[in-house]
C-alpha cells in the first residue's frame, strides 16, 4: 500500500519538486542537460544542485567549471572525484592482450582527471574562510578495491587506482596542515542501484540480498560524515564494503 501524505505534506513535497524544476530550467538555460535536485532536510531546502557536465580529463575545461560553480553557486566545500575511467574495451585483458592505447586513455580519464579536480577544488578550499572547526573544505577520491592490489586481468586498473590512492596521500600531507580534508575511499563492492519496484540491482550481479551489495545512499551518509569530522580525528582512507563481502 502507497504512503498516505497529509495535506501539509503533500504541499511541501510539490514545494520541493517545484525547486528542483527551477534549477533544471536553470541548467538548461545555461545549455547544459535540464536536471535539478534539491537537498531537504527538517522542510528546509538546504542545498540545490545542477547538471553541469564536464569533461574532467580537460585542464580548461575543469578549470571553467570551478570558476563557474564558484561564481553561480559559492565556493565549494566539499568536492567528490567519482570517476572509474575504464573504457570499453579494457575489462579483462590480459597484460598480454591489454592495448597500449587504452592503457594509456584509462590512466589519462581516471588518474589525470583527479588530480585535475583535485588541483582545482585545493586551489580554491585553500582561499575558504575556516569554519567553526577550522576546516576549510573536504576532497573526496571515490577508490576502487585495486587501490588497494591489483587483480590478474586488470593491471590498467590497478594502475590508475593506485596512481590515485598516491594522489591522494600527497595531497592530504600538504593540504590537512592548511585545513583541507583529504580522503581516499575504496568501495570493495558491487553497488546496487535503486529499482522501479524498490529493490536495489547491479546490472551484472543482480538483485540485491541481504544487503550483498553496497547501497549508494549509504555511501553517501559516510562522505558526509568524513565531511563532518573533527579535525582532531580525520580519517584519511576508509574502505567501504558489505558485510559479507570475501575479501
Amino acid at each position: 500500500m502507497s504512503e498516505m501524505l497529509l495535506p501539509d505534506q503533500a504541499a511541501c513535497d510539490v514545494y520541493f519538486m517545484q525547486q528542483a524544476l527551477l534549477a533544471a530550467v536553470k541548467a538548461e538555460a545555461l545549455g547544459e542537460v535540464p536536471v535539478g535536485a534539491v537537498v531537504v532536510r527538517e522542510g528546509r531546502v538546504i542545498a540545490t544542485g545542477r547538471n553541469a557536465p564536464v569533461d574532467a580529463s580537460d585542464p580548461t575545461a575543469v578549470a571553467r567549471l570551478f570558476d563557474d560553480v564558484t561564481r553561480q553557486i559559492g565556493r565549494p566545500t566539499l568536492v567528490v572525484h567519482n570517476i572509474d575511467g575504464r573504457v570499453a574495451g579494457i575489462f579483462g585483458k590480459s597484460i598480454l592482450d591489454a592495448a597500449p592505447e587504452m592503457v594509456l586513455e584509462t590512466l589519462h580519464n581516471a588518474a589525470f582527471s583527479a588530480f585535475l579536480v583535485g588541483q582545482q577544488a585545493a586551489r580554491v578550499m585553500v582561499g575558504n574562510q575556516p569554519d567553526a572547526n577550522g576546516v576549510r573544505g573536504t576532497f573526496i577520491i571515490t577508490n576502487a578495491s585495486a587501490a588497494l592490489k591489483g587483480f590478474p586481468a586488470s593491471s590498467a586498473f590497478a594502475m590508475a587506482c593506485q596512481a590515485k590512492t598516491g594522489l591522494a596521500q600527497s595531497m592530504a600531507r600538504e593540504l590537512m596542515p592548511q585545513g583541507v580534508h583529504v580522503v581516499n575511499v575504496p568501495i570493495d563492492a558491487a553497488m546496487g542501484w535503486m529499482e522501479d519496484d524498490g529493490s536495489r540491482a547491479h546490472r551484472l550481479a543482480g538483485t540485491t540480498v541481504d544487503d550483498n551489495m553496497a547501497d549508494p545512499d549509504r555511501i553517501a551518509d559516510v562522505y558526509l560524515q568524513l565531511h563532518r569530522q573533527h579535525r582532531s580525528t580525520w580519517a584519511f582512507e576508509v574502505a567501504l564494503r558489505p558485510w559479507v563481502e570475501k575479501w
